[in-house]
């Protein structure tokens, strides 16, 4: 089959289409048929071993897929590698069923980043109704995804922050109330105001550095901030422990793949966002449908952060 390989770690650059055998599963997994491979930036750091788990060469990069198994079955699944190809082995207990109205850039869609979206509000911070969400990186796949979950939970006001107006719009269109440049001199204090001279009471945070740092400061007595990236490659300060006594804050990490003990609970948060996509009440932002040869494209295109939306790569091209 064909497949995207990688046999030294890198930029880009190392990403290469070959011909693979094909997959064999085992008795707890299924072979898959893949129409769409999902695009993450967490795929970035697995392809230049700076993931918080390490890899091993070669590898095919690659954490969700969707397509359809021998017996006919549409499935969207989280594989820890090996998406990137016309066909995936997946664990059957991390297999969802994708039902009638949610296309295939949908449901990967829903898997890293829509799961990612809603375990942050729903299992990490807790979302009270009322309270000031704060997104940044919105444009992007968990992001435009955030917001929207945000606000059928009650927010009472959605702050979002994204590099360029075109994306600020897009977060606006998804219903932030606000839409500010992270990048602005003092984003602590634009992050107040924007909240009407108030402190914030939640920060979903995956830039790193100075985003972190000030966001961090921008927090409300019982304020959480949930960090699940690094897209900067940026280390935030260290967090001294007294000084989240200053206005009782709380710092969270979060990694999906912590879940994935937890089959029961992944199925319910998939299902409950697949219907809200049925629903018409989630929209999925489509950020680029690349043909397999084209993937060092979508990476560069990721990092480089000209995207929004979910990204996909089509096996089929």
């Amino acid at each position: 089959m064909r497949a995207v390989q990688i046999t030294e770690f890198g930029g880009p650059e190392v990403l290469r289409v070959t011909e693979v055998p094909d997959p064999v599963p085992g008795d707890d997994e299924l072979l898959v048929d893949v129409s769409r491979a999902g695009v993450n930036f967490a795929d970035t750091h697995q392809t230049d071993d700076s993931y918080l788990a390490p890899a091993k060469l070669p590898l095919i990069p690659g954490g969700e897929v969707v397509g359809t198994t021998a017996d006919g079955r549409r499935v969207a699944a989280i594989v820890g590698s090996g998406g990137y190809a016309e066909k995936a082995v997946v664990k059957k207990a991390l297999a969802f069923d994708v039902p009638e109205g949610v296309d295939d850039v949908s449901a990967v869609a829903l898997l890293v980043q829509g799961m990612t979206a809603w375990f942050l509000l729903k299992k990490i911070t807790h979302l009270q109704k009322g309270e000031t969400v704060v997104v940044h990186a919105a444009a992007g796949g968990v992001g435009s995804l955030a917001i929207q979950l945000a606000k059928a939970m009650g927010a009472g006001r959605v702050i979002a922050t994204a590099s360029t107006q075109q994306k600020r719009d897009l977060a606006l269109e998804l219903g932030a109330d606000v839409a500010l440049d992270p990048a602005t001199e003092d984003l602590k204090a634009a992050l107040i105001e924007a909240n009407g001279g108030k402190r914030v009471d939640v920060v979903l945070e995956m830039t790193g550095g100075r985003v972190t740092n000030e966001s961090l400061a921008a927090l409300a007595p019982f304020g959480r901030l949930a960090f699940y990236g690094m897209a900067s490659r940026e280390q935030p300060e260290p967090v001294a422990m007294t000084s989240l006594m200053a206005h009782t804050s709380t710092v969270s990490g979060f990694w999906l793949a912590h879940a994935f003990g937890n089959p029961p609970l992944l199925h319910q948060a998939f299902r409950e966002l697949a219907d809200e996509v049925v629903a018409g009440n989630l929209k999925i932002i489509g950020g680029g449908d690349y043909a397999l040869s084209d993937v060092r494209q979508a990476h560069e295109d990721l990092r480089g952060r000209r995207t929004a939306g979910k990204l996909v790569v089509n096996p089929g091209k």
